[in-house]
């Protein structure tokens, strides 16, 4: 892979990373509008789930359980994409 290529590939990863953050921002903001459902929540929770990388969802899991308690807690199921 040429040098060119190299930086390209790591620019991408770049972009990704910061819109996959935006998307875990957001996941909390839905999150923290949809606590007065617990269903609703989890709905939601999974759907976040879907839209976020490991690292996030381990992330997401912890201020979900500090934030709203272990009721509201959905074990991930990992799918390859």
């Amino acid at each position: 892979m040429s040098s060119v290529s190299i930086i390209f590939v790591n620019l991408i990863r770049l972009k990704l990373k910061g819109m996959s953050r935006k998307m875990l921002e957001y996941s909390k903001q839905i999150l923290s509008k949809m606590s007065f459902d617990v269903k609703l929540f989890k709905k939601e929770l999974a759907k976040a789930y879907q839209n976020l990388v490991e690292e996030e969802v381990r992330e997401l899991r912890s201020w979900v359980h500090v934030n709203f308690g272990e009721q509201y807690c959905l074990q991930p199921i990992y799918v390859n994409k």
